[in-house]
């Protein structure tokens, strides 16, 4: 089984959408493997995006992860990360396909309601950062 990670930002736990988001991801047979409800502080958002630390956007984002709780879960089955990247839909809601989480509760391109890894390799090292020993 493979193993990636998703984030519900601030945006959806602001709005209650949390069980949405677990029902679409366990109607699309991910099992989840551990899931956490915290609020970040600004050094765990600025390490954890940190491979954006040089994009004009990186300030606002880590402004953004800090605003709320959210929820990181790590997810897993077979084709985890391709799947949940189909899944969850195109980073600007406004162009993500219909029937996509995005498309269904995101709200801009800022505020997408979820994050999920873009590759194995990365969804390894962010599964690492929020849950040891997975």
């Amino acid at each position: 089984m493979d193993k990636t990670l998703l984030i519900i930002k601030p945006d959806a736990t602001e709005r209650n959408l949390i069980g949405h988001v677990i029902s679409r991801l366990e109607k699309a047979r991910y099992t989840i493997v551990a899931m956490e409800h915290m609020t970040l502080t600004k050094e765990q958002a600025e390490g954890f995006y940190e491979v954006h630390k040089e994009r004009p956007f990186y300030n606002s984002l880590v402004e953004f992860m800090t605003s709320g709780p959210v929820v990181p879960m790590a997810l897993k089955k077979e084709n985890a990360v391709a799947d949940l990247r189909a899944l969850v839909g195109a980073t600007n809601p406004e162009e993500a396909a219909c029937g996509t989480i995005r498309y269904e509760i995101g709200v801009n391109i800022e505020k997408n309601s979820v994050h999920a890894s873009d590759s194995d390799e990365n969804a390894a090292k962010e599964i690492a950062y929020f849950f040891k020993n997975i």
